[in-house]
């Protein structure tokens, strides 16, 4: 198991009513799972995507990584190992737009400290396989909807880590950059065997899981193998 939660409990305060986004949950994630977390909207899908990347901390419970307890890990801790060990790629796709594709993708590498000639090398082989090669020095603005997440998806893969947490990734796309997007995706996981766990709606998503989590009120309702 690459990540494990137990008991999983985050509850928000609004206006002195007690909102549970995620009500105990127990979940394991096994290495190279292609993951899909359904349900309807306020179902508790986000939320429970930020607790795994420690984007959020849970009121009660925990989250473990490769038998860490992230949930125990200080601020800075928690910087440290997400940057080495997680993925994201997010429906808005999260751009910096005065930077290039290129330089966009090889950020997080550079927050690593990777030598130049390691960041080149992955870099151009990401975008060689995504299929946007030939457009590392043009910026955000200028490239497609679907190109620009194919850079988050090249940004999310690069410094290779141990799982991709993708929430509504295709929520901008239309049909074909979709199904190329997620074919993509399926190719990477299955050459690099890194983890997908995606947060969606989208039936062309869950059509391609090979794992499906239900989620309702921030429960687990249904876990069922997907697409083989």
């Amino acid at each position: 198991m690459i990540i494990e939660t137990k008991n999983l409990h985050k509850t928000y305060t609004e206006t002195e009513v007690e909102v549970k986004a995620v009500n105990g949950i127990d979940l394991s994630f096994e290495e190279g799972e292609f993951t899909a977390i359904v349900g309807p909207s306020g179902c508790g899908k986000t939320t429970f995507l930020n607790l795994l990347g420690g984007l959020d901390a849970p009121t009660s419970g925990s989250v473990s990584i490769d038998g860490t307890d992230i949930s125990s890990l200080t601020s800075k801790q928690m910087i440290d190992f997400r940057l080495n060990n997680i993925g994201f790629v997010f429906q808005a796709y999260n751009l910096i737009p005065v930077l290039t594709a290129k330089e966009n993708a090889e950020f997080i590498m550079q927050l690593q400290n990777r030598p130049k000639e390691e960041r080149e090398s992955r870099i151009a082989e990401l975008f060689k396989a995504i299929g946007i090669e030939g457009k590392e020095n043009i910026k955000p603005g200028r490239l497609s909807g679907g190109q620009q997440q194919r850079v988050a998806v090249a940004r999310a893969l690069a410094s290779k880590p141990k799982f991709i947490l993708a929430d509504e990734p295709t929520a901008n796309l239309d049909s074909k950059a979709t199904a190329e997007l997620l074919d993509i995706m399926h190719e990477l996981n299955r050459q690099e065997r890194i983890t997908f766990i995606f947060a969606t709606h989208d039936k062309r998503v869950i059509d391609r899981a090979e794992r499906v989590i239900t989620l309702e009120d921030g429960k687990v309702v249904s876990d069922i193998a997907g697409a083989q």
